[in-house]
C-alpha cells in the first residue's frame, strides 16, 4: 500500500505493463527467437593498462555540421532518458535501467517527430544513455549528486564512439598514426598526431569533444602494456627512495629536502587580460556577432590557462614518480576546503578558495595516483588529521595550532626553528614510511606493495595478505 503522496508499489507483471503502455518501452521481442550465445567479455586483457591520448583535429564544414547534429542528439537523448527514468519512478514507482532506455531509444528513432535521430549513429546515442546510467550508479553509491539536465550553452559538447562507431586504418609508414573515420561520415578526420599511438594496437574507444572556444579534440582510449620503471633505492643501500610532498598555496609543492615549487597563480597572471576581455564582452549587444567573438576570445584564454596548468602538473608529477619509489602526501578534503564562508572574513575565504582552485590539488593527486599504478611506485596517503604542520620534525613534540599566515615557528621543547611547509613535508615522509613498512613487512617476499596505501586501510591490506 502506498501513502497519500506516493503511488503504491507495483509487481513485476504490472511493471512490464506500465513500461509498455504508460512509458512506451517495447518488449524484447527481437531477442526471443534468437539462439543463446555466449556473452563476449569486454574486460581489458591481463597485464594491460588503459591510457588516453588526446589530439586536436580540424573538421571540414560537412564534418562540423554532422558533429553539431551528433552533439545535439546526444544531449537530447541524455535529457530524455533522464526524464524517462525520473518520471517512471515518481509517477509509477517503476525502475528503468539501461536496457529499457535503449529500447525506448529505438522507439524515439522510429517516431516521425524525432526521426532526425536517425541521422546520428545509434551506438553514439546508446553511449549517451550509458553515461546517464553511470551517473545514476554514482548517485546511488552516494559519490555524486542526482544527475542534472544538460544545457546547450553550459554543458560540454561531447560524443563517445565505441569500436563499431568508427574505422581505424594505421599508416604503415608512420606506425602509431593513421586515418580515423567516424560513423555517418565518409572523410577521415584531419588529426594532428602530436605523438604516436602504440604501434599495431587498435583504439578501444573515441571521445570527440568541442570546447567553448570552438576547438575540436579527439581522446583515444588504448589498452597497452606499460613497463614499470626500475626500482629506485637509496645509493649504497636497499631502502627505497621516498619523498614527502606538502601541498600549499605559498608554494604549490614543498618536498622534505626543502625544495619548493612556486604557485604559478595563472589566474592572477592572466587576470588583467581576462578582465579587459570581460569588460569588452559586457559592452557588446546581446545576441550580436561581436558579442560572440568576444566570448570566444575569453574561452580561448581560459583554454590556454588550462593547457599551461595541465602541462605544468604533468611534468611535475612525472618527475616525482621517476625519481622516487615511495611518494607520501596528505589526504586533503578539497571539497570541504572550498565550502563558501559566511559572515566575517568571507572575502578572505573567497580569495583562499580561488587560490586552491587555481592550484588544482585534485588534478595533481589524481595524476600521482595513476602514474604510481603505471610505473610500479607506491603512493602513501597519510590521514588528514595527522598533525604534520604543528609537530616538530626533530623532537616529535606537538605545538599549538598555527594560523595560515604563520610561515615559521619555533619548537618550545628543542628550540628548533621550522619552516612551516618543509616541517610538514618531513613529518609526512616519516609517517608515510611507517605505514609503508607496516604493509610491506606483512606481504610475502614475491609480492610488491600496492600502488596506493591509505592510512585508513592498512588493516585491510594486511588481512588480504
Amino acid at each position: 500500500m502506498g501513502t497519500a503522496d506516493q503511488p503504491p508499489r507495483v509487481t513485476v507483471g504490472d511493471a512490464g505493463r506500465i513500461k509498455r503502455e504508460a512509458l512506451g518501452i517495447a518488449d524484447r521481442k527481437k531477442h526471443h527467437g534468437r539462439a543463446a550465445t555466449a556473452v563476449k567479455s569486454r574486460a581489458k586483457e591481463p597485464g594491460t593498462q588503459q591510457r588516453v591520448y588526446r589530439y586536436r583535429f580540424y573538421p571540414t564544414p560537412s564534418q562540423t555540421e554532422q558533429l553539431e547534429k551528433t552533439f545535439g542528439a546526444c544531449r537530447w537523448v541524455y535529457n530524455e532518458g533522464l526524464a524517462l527514468r525520473a518520471g517512471a519512478w515518481e509517477r509509477h514507482r517503476v525502475s528503468v535501467g539501461f536496457a529499457e532506455s535503449c529500447r525506448a531509444l529505438t522507439g524515439w528513432r522510429q517516431a516521425s517527430e524525432t526521426s532526425w535521430l536517425r541521422e546520428v549513429s545509434s551506438t553514439v546515442l546508446q553511449q549517451s544513455l550509458r553515461h546517464l546510467d553511470g551517473a545514476f550508479m554514482r548517485f546511488f553509491k552516494q559519490s555524486a549528486k542526482y544527475p542534472q539536465r544538460k544545457r546547450k550553452h553550459r554543458s560540454r559538447d561531447s560524443a563517445t564512439y565505441v569500436r563499431t562507431g568508427f574505422r581505424w586504418s594505421e599508416d604503415p609508414e608512420r606506425p602509431g598514426t593513421g586515418l580515423v573515420t567516424l560513423a555517418k561520415q565518409t572523410v577521415p578526420l584531419d588529426v594532428r598526431w602530436s605523438r604516436p599511438l602504440p604501434a599495431g594496437a587498435a583504439p578501444v574507444k573515441l571521445s570527440v569533444t568541442r570546447d567553448r572556444a570552438g576547438q575540436y579534440f579527439v581522446a583515444v582510449l588504448m589498452e597497452e602494456r606499460i613497463q614499470p620503471l626500475p626500482a629506485a633505492f637509496v645509493p649504497g643501500g636497499h631502502e627505497p627512495t621516498a619523498v614527502g610532498i606538502d601541498l600549499g598555496l605559498a608554494a604549490l609543492v614543498t618536498l622534505d629536502d626543502g625544495t619548493k615549487l612556486d604557485h604559478p597563480r595563472l589566474m592572477k597572471k592572466y587576470g588583467e587580460e581576462l578582465a579587459r576581455l570581460q569588460r569588452g564582452l559586457h559592452r557588446k549587444e546581446k545576441g550580436s556577432k561581436n558579442r560572440e567573438k568576444a566570448r570566444e576570445l575569453i574561452a580561448r584564454l581560459y583554454a590556454q590557462i588550462s593547457d599551461v596548468r595541465r602541462d605544468m602538473l604533468d611534468q611535475l608529477t612525472t618527475r616525482l614518480v621517476r625519481e622516487n619509489q615511495v611518494l607520501v602526501v596528505e589526504d586533503l578534503a578539497i571539497v570541504n576546503l572550498l565550502r563558501p564562508a559566511v559572515g566575517k572574513g568571507r572575502r578572505r575565504k573567497a580569495r583562499l578558495s580561488q587560490a586552491i582552485i587555481d592550484a588544482a590539488w585534485g588534478e595533481l593527486l589524481r595524476q600521482l595516483r595513476y602514474k604510481c599504478a603505471w610505473y610500479g611506485r607506491t603512493l602513501v596517503i597519510v590521514d588528514r588529521f595527522f598533525p604534520s604542520t604543528r609537530r616538530c620534525s626533530g623532537c616529535r613534540a606537538k605545538g599549538p595550532s598555527l594560523d595560515v599566515s604563520v610561515r615559521e615557528w619555533t619548537c618550545t621543547e628543542c628550540g628548533a626553528v621550522h619552516d612551516r611547509d618543509v616541517n610538514a613535508a618531513r613529518n609526512l615522509r616519516e609517517e608515510g614510511m611507517r605505514l609503508y613498512w607496516l604493509v610491506a613487512s606483512a606481504l610475502p617476499p614475491w609480492r610488491m606493495p600496492p600502488s596506493v596505501i591509505k592510512a585508513s586501510e592498512p588493516a585491510d591490506v594486511l588481512s588480504a595478505a
